[in-house]
């Protein structure tokens, strides 16, 4: 979480004049970056604590590129990582060790829409939301809606297994997903997954989504198509305290309701919004937000409409509106997915934090969470997906002041075990990628993740392929200094010592 970064082999093979020649003649001059202007856009991913610029970006136009860029850089030993838009909040993709990043933009098609079969095939630098766009006339929509779903693509949202708001009713980006193309660390290419039809054998579809970009690179998916529903209903319910919010989220589900969304958002979170250019209508002078957002048929939706609101007013609700159109509802929804944007209001740098806790245990974590933000002198502002329990605690900070910096580290980390001691995870949709690569340990023992990497090793038996991430391999040799990743994957010999951490 910002501090205890990944040992990254320092006998890493360097970038050579000959492997920059190779890639340039397969790829071509342009779309081989090298200088360091070029190379500074891609220090970072949108969680800007973590900055590495890498040895050089490739740019493909197509899936024979990839491959042919992935070979060349494995025959020579060059670690290599995929990159989508750089949306993502986990540090994962970020460079480590010299590793080449390779910029998947260009590879943007929508190759098929098959309605008949409720199914789309498309590149993995296609943005998200454009595939909903692209259906939704013919009343079809990609369900998964990362708050970032305007800029995010499907290849970042397949590697990072994405969730969003509309997840607590419709599922994370692996049930959306049919089937993956993809080019192994070797260059090979290989098809997971039968799009659409079950396919015997090992689910290894359901082991890649969520790999993070460490056990190959996607270069086409197959994606399920949902269609629209007949009728919605959102609505916001304000609250005077972050508890009777809380227990209102736990009140619905436990009704046997499951409500298409249901989110949080906070009093600092609101200001924000309200303050910024992505302004919704939401009310400043109240501690807590839910909007509540039911869909499907018509017949006995303002039912459960009026169930929700009859739950909310009795745990004190001080108003709950209804959007009267839908495009009021969608004016909600932009502001709402604005909110990490707005966060720039607060500070220059913004920590968004994820983890995942029983619904139950929300009221005392939120209000722990103030009080740790409180102790080490922090603006800590939440907006989440409360229906399912993932909570993202936002941490404002300016990352030149390296005292904040170290202030922020701290309490993320207390945040993380806090949510671990109430039986939560330590993500729920952002990933571990490298900033929270130290906090498996929170939740695996060391032979868990001895077995984590032995399944790594089927796919990227050379640990070329985003290194330094998800899995932490910090074990070092006492005498030499070398990782224990060094040690499985035979680059030098074991010597006959005690490992330490």
């Amino acid at each position: 979480m910002g501090n205890s970064p990944a040992i990254i082999p320092s006998h890493q093979p360097a970038l050579t004049d000959e492997v920059i020649r190779s890639l340039k003649a397969t790829l071509g001059d342009r779309n081989v970056l090298t200088t360091r202007d070029e190379l500074v856009v891609y220090e970072s991913d949108a969680l800007t604590l973590h900055k590495n610029i890498p040895s050089a970006v490739v740019i493909p136009s197509n899936a024979e590129e990839v491959a042919a860029a992935v070979r060349i850089l494995a025959q020579a030993g060059i670690p290599f990582l995929p990159r989508g838009a750089g949306t993502g909040i986990s540090g994962g993709a970020v460079s480590l060790g010299g590793a080449v990043i390779i910029e998947m933009a260009r590879l943007n098609r929508i190759l098929e829409i098959d309605y008949e079969n409720q199914l789309a095939v498309v590149e993995p630098g296609v943005i998200n939301v454009q595939l909903s766009q692209a259906t939704a006339p013919s009343g079809f929509h990609y369900a998964p809606d990362p708050s970032s779903q305007m800029a995010c693509t499907i290849g970042g949202n397949v590697a990072e297994n994405s969730g969003g708001p509309h997840c607590l009713k419709y599922g994370m980006t692996t049930n959306h997903v049919l089937a993956v193309e993809v080019v192994l660390p070797s260059g090979e290419m290989v098809t997971l997954g039968g799009g659409g039809v079950d396919s015997a054998g090992y689910d290894l579809l359901g082991l890649f989504v969520g790999s993070e970009g460490t056990f190959g690179i996607v270069t086409k998916a197959t994606l399920k198509l949902t269609r629209l529903p007949q009728s919605v209903k959102t609505m916001l319910a304000e609250f005077m305290t972050v508890t009777d919010a809380s227990r209102t989220v736990s009140d619905i589900i436990a009704a046997g309701m499951l409500p298409a969304a249901l989110e949080m958002i906070d009093k600092l979170t609101l200001e924000a919004i309200e303050n910024s250019i992505f302004a919704g209508g939401f009310p400043t002078d109240v501690a807590a937000l839910l909007i509540i957002e039911i869909d499907g048929l018509a017949v006995g939706i303002e039912h459960d409409a009026e169930r929700a609101v009859e739950i909310c007013l009795r745990n004190n609700a001080r108003a709950v509106r209804v959007a009267k159109d839908d495009a009021e509802r969608m004016k909600l929804w932009a502001a709402r997915k604005r909110a990490f944007g707005a966060m720039g209001r607060i500070k220059a740098d913004l920590m968004v934090q994820d983890a995942v806790i029983p619904r139950s245990r929300l009221p005392e974590v939120l209000d722990e969470i103030y009080r740790i933000a409180e102790r080490y002198k922090l603006t800590v502002a939440n907006v989440f997906h409360a229906g399912d329990g993932n909570l993202h605690p936002n941490i404002s900070f300016d990352g030149r002041d390296p005292v904040q910096v170290e202030r922020v580290e701290a309490a993320s980390k207390e945040i993380m075990q806090l949510c671990v001691g109430v039986g939560g995870s330590i993500t729920g949709e952002h990933g571990v990628g490298m900033d929270k690569i130290e906090a498996m340990r929170l939740i695996f023992s060391e032979d868990d993740l001895e077995r984590m990497l032995a399944v790594k090793d089927v796919f990227n038996p050379a640990g070329l392929c985003n290194p330094g991430k998800v899995v932490p391999t910090t074990k070092t040799c006492r005498f030499c200094g070398f990782g224990i990743e060094d040690f499985r994957h035979k680059k030098i010999a074991p010597h006959a010592t005690m490992l330490q951490d």
